[in-house]
């Protein structure tokens, strides 16, 4: 197998990388980079343009302009070595019916002239992995959707590659079998792989990715840290309050505020019990754009007789930003 280039710390660069299909234009110069090691969340809506990046930089597509690099290696010059270094897995594969799991594997890692010996081990590692291993002489035919998903990763992890390319490897299945894959898509990262997964399941990449790039009709939005993203999205700062007093005049006094956008009573009840009891409220306050300081809450509750028992910032979501960057626009 070669080995990955010293010369870039980027697994994946891409400059200018274009690709039409008639008059529709599926990538527009696109420019992403994905670190060694990176868990990377390729983000869009269906039609964005995310499985036409995935076929270029698999070499199953020519781009239409620009290029691409694995680990240095050039995609238009270089192939042979990129396809060594990278496992891909498609959206929708197929399976041989009359092929058992085990007899499977064994195939794909001949197609990589592996030895007969050294497939037999690392068939046997992969199934651990996967958790296919009481599986290995079912028919590929017979498995379930989540068994077939882990056969088809399985399928792509035989020659033992650097780069996983995974588009959708989540999709239909239910929630205990994306969970499962997720955990297997950590122990991969933990060994040292390098993977780039589209997925429509935001709140499972905001978990799993470090970096993710948004695109929409072939442009790409935002590449970069997951925590970066949502930083920078922040405009308006949202806070938990929670307070002991009277609801009302809570809401009154931070409504009244100058640096105040909203404020909503999410929740109200009794904190103690008699005549030591005392009204407990959970209050959302959003800071009008710019306004960055927390303090001018708890300036506005003083005067109320209301007390300040805790304030927390609202982190966005993954979701909530995707939504904030794009427009809905398929192509």
């Amino acid at each position: 197998m070669s080995e990955p280039t010293s010369q870039t710390s980027w697994a994946i660069e891409t400059f200018d990388l274009s690709h039409t299909y008639g008059e529709l234009t599926a990538l527009n110069r696109l420019n992403l980079q994905v670190g060694r090691g990176d868990i990377f969340g390729f983000i869009g809506s269906n039609g964005a343009g995310k499985t036409t990046a995935l076929k270029i930089l698999s070499l199953f597509l020519r781009p239409a302009s620009g290029t691409a690099s694995i680990y240095g290696y050039d995609i238009h010059h270089q192939g042979d070595e990129i396809r060594r270094l990278i496992g891909y897995m498609p959206d929708t594969f197929g399976v041989y019916k009359d092929m058992l799991v085990v007899e499977y594997l064994d195939f794909f890692g001949a197609c990589y002239q592996m030895k007969r010996s050294d497939r037999a081990k690392k068939i046997e590692e992969i199934l651990q992995l996967v958790g296919l291993s009481e599986k290995r002489n079912d028919l590929a035919s017979h498995l379930s959707r989540g068994m077939q998903q882990r056969l088809g990763l399985a399928r792509v992890l035989i020659h033992d590659p650097d780069l996983l390319l995974l588009d959708e490897p989540a999709s239909g299945l239910d929630p205990r079998a994306r969970v499962e894959m997720m955990n297997i898509l950590r122990e991969l990262q933990k060994k040292g792989k390098t993977i780039l997964i589209s997925s429509h399941i935001l709140s499972e990449l905001q978990s799993l990715c470090n970096r993710v790039g948004i695109i929409e009709k072939g442009n790409l939005l935002y590449c970069g840290s997951t925590h970066d993203l949502k930083f920078r999205q922040s405009v308006l700062k949202t806070f938990r309050v929670r307070t002991l007093g009277d609801s009302g005049s809570a809401l009154q006094a931070l409504k009244g505020g100058s640096s105040i956008e909203e404020a909503q009573l999410i929740s109200c009840g009794l904190n103690g019990h008699g005549e030591n009891s005392h009204s407990l409220s959970e209050i959302r306050v959003t800071l009008k754009n710019g306004c960055m300081d927390p303090g001018q809450i708890s300036e506005l509750l003083l005067p109320s007789g209301v007390k300040l028992v805790h304030l927390v910032q609202e982190e966005i979501s993954l979701e909530q930003t995707f939504l904030n960057l794009t427009r809905g626009e398929v192509q």
